[in-house]
């Protein structure tokens, strides 16, 4: 378990004994990711799980499929096989490194199959989710992170100017998300950060659009969503365009979004709370008469997961600091119409946001 793994479990380790939780139970998924470094796939109905103690135990519970994979691993592994019974060994382990009584913090992503399989033998302790704590870990990227998450911003970067090259007139929206994704990975990433969104003229009202057969027609206005996944890390980038001339309201509103965008971008600074980020925005489209067209927070964290802490929404007074990384995407939807939409992934550098993806902000005519 080599850096910067050792110290991310000895930081948990410390939160836990501040919060007086016993033990942690970790499933395979981004927490996994972040602790150990470990991804394992396909684990589906098999027992996968990493337990810590507040004590600085650290134990991997996992099947036999596993094994040659984990030798190298500086962790204390159990190995179980098909002929055992996982759950009973998972309650050993439980019962020797977590004591008989207290707080146990559980994995939000532990598959109910699992959990219903030892929920007889939890129901002594006092259960809380996970991500209540380790949340304020992987809030703060370290440099590492970030440089990571540069990369993902640049292959999301180059991907849109890929896709834009061509002409996309008479191109289905599936057609188009599946370009992206083939080339984010063509570009260099692990994967894509999630399923690419293209909304064409009236679909773009829509904020979290599923693409359709719908064809790519002049005079749309059009929104492409999407992120590269990279070294487990993803980027979201949203650009919005106009399939020829763009009509005259639509070169409207995209101003008031990118204005709305780029005052948000210029109050991000280390000390500000993120709610008052969100406002900045808002009152931008809402002075302009569009404020309840802006029917969604104005961004979320980003890390390992494509949705995270910090989300700068109305309701959050999360105060921001130096290294947290997050999306400002305003955007104006008029049903039956179009819808406006740009973002950008920021990071606190120094103090100030910094602007990972580079594209053009400009309404560029395709």
């Amino acid at each position: 378990m080599e850096s910067p793994f050792k110290e991310r479990i000895s930081r948990l380790v410390y939160l836990m004994r501040s919060s007086g939780i016993a033990g942690a139970i970790v499933s395979p998924g981004t927490n996994l990711l972040y602790l150990t470094g470990l991804s394992p796939s396909a684990t589906l109905e098999r027992l996968f799980v990493l337990l810590i103690s507040s004590n600085g135990e650290v134990k991997l519970l996992a099947p036999k499929l596993y094994e040659n994979e984990l030798k190298n691993v500086s962790i204390d592994v159990t190995i179980w096989s098909d002929s055992q019974n996982p759950y009973e060994v998972l309650i050993s382990i439980i019962s020797k490194c977590f004591g008989s009584d207290g707080k146990i913090a559980v994995d939000d992503n532990m598959q109910a199959y699992h959990m219903l399989k030892i929920y007889g033998f939890l129901r002594k302790y006092d259960l809380m989710p996970l991500s209540s704590f380790i949340s304020k870990l992987r809030i703060i990227k370290d440099e590492y992170e970030i440089s990571v998450m540069r990369e993902a911003a640049k292959i999301a970067d180059k991907t849109l100017e890929r896709i834009i090259s061509e002409d996309l007139r008479g191109k289905k929206e599936k057609e188009v998300a599946r370009l992206i994704q083939n080339e984010v990975i063509e570009q260099g990433a692990d994967n894509f950060s999630f399923d690419a969104i293209v909304a064409s003229g009236p679909n773009g009202a829509n904020p979290h659009h599923m693409p359709t057969d719908r064809r790519i027609s002049e005079g749309d206005i059009l929104i492409i969503d999407f992120g590269a996944k990279y070294r487990g890390y993803c980027s979201d980038i949203t650009r919005t365009f106009s399939i020829g001339k763009p009509p005259e309201r639509a070169v409207e509103v995209y101003e008031i979004v990118k204005e709305a965008q780029e005052r948000a971008f210029q109050a991000v600074r280390e000390g500000v709370t993120a709610s008052e980020i969100d406002a900045v925005a808002r009152d931008v489209i809402a002075r302009r008469g569009y404020g309840d067209r802006f029917t969604h927070r104005t961004g979320h964290g980003l890390g390992l997961d494509i949705h995270e802490e910090p989300y700068i929404a109305p309701s959050s007074e999360v105060e921001l600091k130096n290294g947290m990384v997050f999306t400002i995407e305003p955007g104006i939807y008029l049903e039956g119409k179009f819808g406006v939409r740009i973002e950008d992934d920021v990071a606190i550098i120094s103090g100030k946001g910094e602007r990972l993806t580079m594209t053009a902000r400009e309404l560029i005519a395709l």
